[in-house]
């Protein structure tokens, strides 16, 4: 691998606390940091040749990486996967560019529909993989075609309902292809009206949410006819802790890192959570943070 990539962009146990917003996890065998779809298709082509697993890592904002770390190869992407290109009202990005990056692109360029993810912190790939929202706006609904990489090096595209968009979901969570690079069709707008909306959003995140600490975003799916958070907070469980992990104070939907919380403390709060709101209010609780790794 060090023939195709430097030492800077092939790492070895290389720490995950140090590429996730929640601040926790253990090592990975392989970091690997692509700097083109070139390059990752022939990434790809190694790892298949020599059977070494592998997976993908956005922003890491979604995620809670296990204490035992990652067995086999962990791919991100970086400044170099993170381009941004606008042709009409269709605007081309690289899977690496984070989410808010191209929502200010957008504005800029005086194109809306992007406004609901000015504060969401992952990256694109990551955001159409989990289709992401907020605000009464989804991934999907700006996103017209996905370029990906399969398991074979070879670039496919998908579009439309092959998609397969649901609430949290899309067909690379069946598929487990990368995605590479993203096409969003928006509408033609005001810059002013676009960056008005978005200063509103973005004061609405962060009176409620608990930005300050180390997270990984909303900590359970939406349950049907309620909130997770409301259902928590009515539990009596704002501010429970298990070691360093905790209830955040600000949002009880927000599991928050204080300082030294394992993978380990969080996964045991989130367990005693789901038991006493079922026991209470009969409701049960599924985690929209992705958890990977080893215990």
């Amino acid at each position: 691998m060090l023939t195709l990539l430097s030492r800077e962009r092939f790492l070895q146990q290389e720490p995950m606390r140090n590429h996730t917003t929640f601040k926790i996890g253990g090592p990975a065998d392989y970091l690997i940091l692509p700097s083109s779809l070139e390059e990752l298709t022939r990434v790809i082509e190694i790892l298949k040749r020599y059977d070494v697993p592998h997976q993908v890592l956005g922003n890491g904002s979604n995620i809670l990486v296990l204490d035992g770390g990652i067995r086999g190869g962990v791919i991100k992407f970086e400044s170099a996967m993170a381009y941004m290109r606008r042709e009409g009202k269709t605007i081309t990005v690289g899977a690496g560019a984070l989410l808010k990056d191209v929502a200010a692109f957008a504005a800029d360029e005086e194109l809306t529909g992007l406004e609901f993810a000015c504060g969401i912190p992952g990256s694109v790939g990551g955001a159409v993989f989990m289709n992401a929202g907020a605000y009464e706006g989804e991934t999907k609904d700006v996103v017209a075609r996905v370029r990906a990489v399969t398991s074979d090096g070879k670039i496919v595209t998908y579009a439309g309902d092959a998609l397969r968009f649901g609430y949290r979901k899309s067909i690379f969570q069946k598929t487990e292809e990368i995605i590479a690079e993203v096409d969003f069709v928006l509408r033609k707008g005001e810059r002013k009206e676009i960056l008005a909306k978005m200063e509103q959003l973005q004061v609405r995140r962060e009176s409620r949410q608990p930005l300050e600490m180390p997270s990984a975003g909303s900590t359970f799916k939406r349950p049907t006819g309620h909130f997770a958070g409301t259902l928590i907070e009515e539990t009596g469980l704002k501010g429970f802790s298990v070691g360093g992990a905790q209830i955040s104070m600000k949002h009880a939907g927000f599991v928050v890192n204080k300082g030294d919380a394992t993978a380990k403390d969080v996964l045991t709060l989130i367990e005693e959570v789901q038991k006493r709101v079922y026991n209470t209010k009969g409701v049960k609780l599924h985690p929209e943070v992705r958890i990977i790794g080893e215990r």
